[in-house]
């Protein structure tokens, strides 16, 4: 009777460990855009794209902007990301957390 149960044991082991090194290359992806992000090289404000959107890495020099509101910062804006301090619509830069552009979103 003793056999089964080590049967049982070494299949569900297997089957374990298998999945688990099915998850591993998922792991790794995850681990490494995170370590990309964190290095991504900060927003120049005089790039075209940044001046399309208005981007300013002080908030409160688009005080004169009409779509700008007194508060908005990137950090709390819907496409800011904190870990890598990246911007959605900057993708291959990071972001001044108390800067702005004037496709801001409120994050709540």
């Amino acid at each position: 009777m003793n056999q089964p149960k080590a049967r049982q044991s070494r299949r569900a082991f297997l089957r374990n460990g298998l999945l688990g090194m099915a998850a591993l290359p998922l792991g790794v992806g995850i681990l490494s855009r995170q370590a990309f992000a964190q290095t991504l090289p900060r927003l120049n404000p005089s790039i075209e794209q940044a001046q399309a959107l208005n981007y300013v890495e002080v908030a409160e020099q688009a005080s004169d902007h009409p779509a700008y509101e007194p508060g908005e910062t990137c950090s709390n804006c819907m496409f800011f990301e904190s870990r890598s301090e990246g911007c959605q619509l900057f993708p291959q830069n990071s972001v001044e957390p108390g800067g702005w552009c004037q496709s801001w979103i409120s994050a709540d």
